[in-house]
């Protein structure tokens, strides 16, 4: 993506297989983009990647259309997700996917790498789900390995692993771990000391026992909550994601 004054344009696009980019037509300066899983989900031995450049100056908000699904695995089948952003200097990026839904036996490696200038700005929303609590899903065998890393100026500033292994619905269960919870979400902000600091007094406020959220650094904001299903963390996330976004989230959440 590129800055074409005032608003951002596609400087150059590629696509194959399942992964398809949608971009509707928004009043805004900034380019909203959709991805699209022709396939319906993940399963085993699938293999994705996502690779965006945002240009300076830019700002793209990059969706989903759906959930995102991952489905039950054949033993030994393992599928991979491989997401690399860069956003250059005075750009912005707002990566917010919908919820990531998993199904029991299911198997995900996933692996998040964004590497951004010191001056830009980064929102960033992870949601999880264990199993839809409408249908009576319960997880009690999964495998999942989940990395995030954030770069500035080439400096490691954030870190996150996640893994999964085993009876799901029986670890959340423990108090310590998910204490019941159904689901669960990470949201991440790298911005201005300034910004960070006046938002986290506000997200405090409005937030639930279930969440939390500190300034790991004056300039990196990070909130995480867990709910007992999906419908209950968007009550949660949809008011704090929108308030760190500065704007309404995409329509896709909404529908």
């Amino acid at each position: 993506m590129k800055c074409r004054a005032p608003k951002t344009a596609i400087a150059g696009l590629k696509t194959s297989g399942c992964m398809k980019l949608l971009f509707p037509q928004v009043q805004e300066d900034a380019m909203t983009a959709v991805t699209l899983n022709t396939a319906g989900g993940i399963t085993g031995g699938d293999q994705l990647q996502l690779n965006v450049s945002v240009g300076e100056a830019a700002h793209l908000r990059l969706t989903t259309q759906a959930a995102e699904r991952v489905y039950r695995a054949h033993p030994g089948e393992v599928g991979s997700v491989n997401t690399q952003l860069k956003i250059a200097s005075g750009a912005r990026l707002d990566w917010l996917p919908q919820e990531t839904i998993l199904f029991d036996h299911g198997a995900l490696n996933r692996r998040l790498t964004i590497d951004m200038a010191g001056d830009a700005r980064l929102l960033l929303v992870e949601p999880l789900v264990f199993g839809r609590a409408a249908m009576g899903e319960v997880i009690t065998q999964i495998t999942l390995r989940d990395h995030l890393r954030v770069h500035r100026d080439g400096v490691l500033i954030f870190a996150d692993a996640l893994r999964f292994d085993g009876d799901l619905h029986q670890q959340m269960q423990r108090a310590a771990l998910g204490g019941g919870a159904g689901a669960m979400a990470s949201a991440l902000l790298a911005s201005t000391e300034a910004e960070c600091e006046a938002l986290l007094p506000k997200l405090r406020a409005m937030l639930p026992d279930t969440a939390g959220v500190s300034l790991l650094r004056p300039d990196l904001l990070f909130l995480r909550a867990v709910a007992a299903d999906s419908f209950d963390l968007r009550r949660v996330l949809i008011p704090a994601v929108t308030l760190m976004n500065g704007a309404a989230l995409p329509r896709t959440w909404m529908i």
